[in-house]
C-alpha cells in the first residue's frame, strides 16, 4: 500500500494553542500528531493551522487569515494529497463578521469545492474531503486570563456562543450538499472553560484518536 498524505486544514485548534499557557502544545500532544500516531506507517499527516484562520473573510484587525485565499497555494505546496480535513469556522463568529452558522457552513462548503474541482490529488485527481464541524464555544470572558490586552474580549463574541451551538447540523447539511465525509468534532470535544474557546490536551487526543478511527474505516482508506 502506497503511503497516504492527509492535510489537516485548520485554525488555533490545530495550531494547538494551550488555554492554560497561551503558548503551543507538543507535537505529539496537539491533534493531528496525535493522529498521526493513530494511523501509523502508511500515512502522512500534515499539520496545517494557523491562528485566527477563518473560512474565507478578510480580517480588518488580524491580516493574512483568509483560509479560501490560502487554501489553493497551500493544496500546490502539498500535492499529491489523498485526503483534507477542513476544520474552520470558529473565528467567523467574531462579532465584526455578522456571520449566521448558516452562513459559516456555506463559507466552509466553498473550500469544500475548492478541493473537489483541485487537481491535487494522486494523478491529477481532486483529494477526498473530510469536513468537520467545530465544537460550541463556552464563556469567553475569561480569555488572557489577568492579562489586560484581552480585556472585554467577549465583545468580540456577542452572540457567537448560540451561532456556534449550530455548526453540527449546518456543516452536516453543507458536507451532504457537497458529497464530502463529515465529522462533528462536538461528539469528541468540549471547549476548555479557561477561555471558552481552545482545548486542552484531552480533547486534543480525544479528536485524533477518533479520526484516525474514522479514516482507517473509511472506504478509500483500506
Amino acid at each position: 500500500m502506497s503511503e497516504k498524505t492527509i492535510l489537516c486544514y485548520g485554525d488555533s485548534n490545530t495550531w494547538g494553542w494551550n488555554p492554560a499557557t497561551m503558548s503551543r502544545f507538543g507535537v505529539k500532544e496537539r491533534w493531528p500528531g496525535v493522529l498521526q500516531d493513530g494511523l501509523g506507517a502508511g500515512y502522512r499527516v500534515i499539520e496545517e493551522g494557523m491562528n485566527a484562520r477563518t473560512t474565507g473573510g478578510d480580517d480588518p484587525l488580524e491580516p493574512h487569515r483568509n483560509g479560501k485565499t490560502y487554501l489553493a497555494p497551500c493544496l500546490m505546496s502539498h500535492m499529491p494529497l489523498d485526503l483534507v480535513l477542513i476544520l474552520l469556522g470558529t473565528n467567523d463568529l467574531k462579532t465584526r463578521f455578522g456571520a449566521s452558522s448558516y452562513e459559516i457552513a456555506d463559507a466552509a462548503g466553498k473550500l469544500v469545492r475548492l478541493v473537489q474541482q483541485s487537481e491535487a490529488g494522486p494523478n491529477g485527481s481532486a483529494p477526498e474531503v473530510l469536513l468537520c464541524a467545530p465544537p460550541p464555544i463556552g464563556d469567553v470572558s475569561r480569555f488572557g486570563g489577568d492579562d489586560p490586552a484581552y480585556g472585554g474580549v467577549e465583545l468580540s463574541w456577542q452572540g457567537a456562543r448560540e451561532k456556534s451551538a449550530r455548526f453540527g447540523e449546518q456543516y452536516r447539511r453543507v458536507a451532504e450538499a457537497y458529497g464530502c465525509g463529515f465529522f462533528d468534532v462536538a461528539t469528541v470535544v468540549t471547549a476548555n472553560p479557561l477561555d471558552g474557546i481552545h482545548w486542552d490536551a484531552e480533547s486534543h487526543r480525544a479528536l485524533g484518536e477518533a479520526l484516525a478511527a474514522v479514516i482507517r474505516g473509511a472506504a478509500a482508506f483500506p
